[in-house]
């Protein structure tokens, strides 16, 4: 009896081991890629306006704001996440916005979503 569940067990340690690695990828794939990304169709300025006032009803501090090449950046704070915010012009009536949420060296892609979302309330609001 004892020598059929040692035969049987070579099986159960591919399956664990395979079971391990779908779910380790898994893990690294989503801290990867806890970015959001959401096209606009209106000017950077506006989504930007829009996008302020989002944080501020979440109260989420932000930091500073600047300007690189076609983009508006947001940096922000709460307690135990660093936020950044991109906007980058696509065309004069065309953005995409990418919210990045980090807690340390893990991205929380639950809190990136719903800055978008929000920002997306506050433009169905005006």
């Amino acid at each position: 009896m004892i020598l059929s569940a040692l035969l049987l067990l070579p099986g159960c340690q591919s399956v664990a081991l395979t079971s391990l690695g779908i779910g380790g990828s898994t893990g690294v794939n989503h801290a990867m890629n806890g970015i959001s990304y959401r096209t606009f169709s209106m000017p950077t300025a506006r989504l930007k306006k829009a996008t302020m006032t989002a944080l501020n009803r979440m109260q989420i501090k932000v930091e500073s704001t600047r300007k690189e090449e076609d983009s508006e950046i947001i940096v922000a704070k709460t307690a135990n996440r660093n936020i950044e915010i991109a906007m980058e012009s696509l065309s004069p009536n065309t953005t995409r916005m990418r919210a990045v949420a980090k807690d340390g060296l893990f991205y929380d892609s639950a809190t990136a979503a719903e800055i978008i979302y929000q920002t997306e309330k506050v433009l169905g609001n005006s």
